[in-house]
């Protein structure tokens, strides 16, 4: 399955890729909100997003509204630097929202095959 990862940290968005790797997924990686949606336009079968919160010009929750807006209804993961907690209070649509830090590389498989399983 191909999951669009998007990080204007592309040093963040390559480790999220290795770890989706490792995991048997194939990463796709876009360093804006705007390259995320050309690439959903490129790639139909991308099955997840995972975006970064704090991004210039369109943040993380707003790419997850403009997709919505679109009719795009794939699951959604948002990393924050910041409380998940209060960025899922904000936009409760979300599927997952998780600690962007140095454990990704154990929590962010199962919170990708939970999230999965629930569609």
């Amino acid at each position: 399955m191909q999951i669009l990862v998007v990080d204007d940290d592309a040093l963040a968005a390559e480790m999220i890729g290795a770890v989706l790797e490792s995991e048997g997924y194939q990463p796709l990686l876009a360093e804006s909100a705007i390259e995320g949606m050309e690439q959903l336009n490129a790639n139909p079968d991308v099955g997840l997003v995972i975006s970064d919160m704090n991004m210039p010009l369109i943040n993380g929750i707003e790419f997850f509204r403009e997709l919505r807006e679109q009719g795009n209804q794939l699951p959604f993961i948002l990393l924050t630097g910041d409380d998940p907690k209060q960025a899922q209070q904000q936009e409760a649509g979300l599927d997952a929202c998780i600690l962007k830090d140095f454990n990704l590389d154990t929590s962010l498989p199962g919170l990708v095959s939970e999230v999965l399983n629930k569609r």
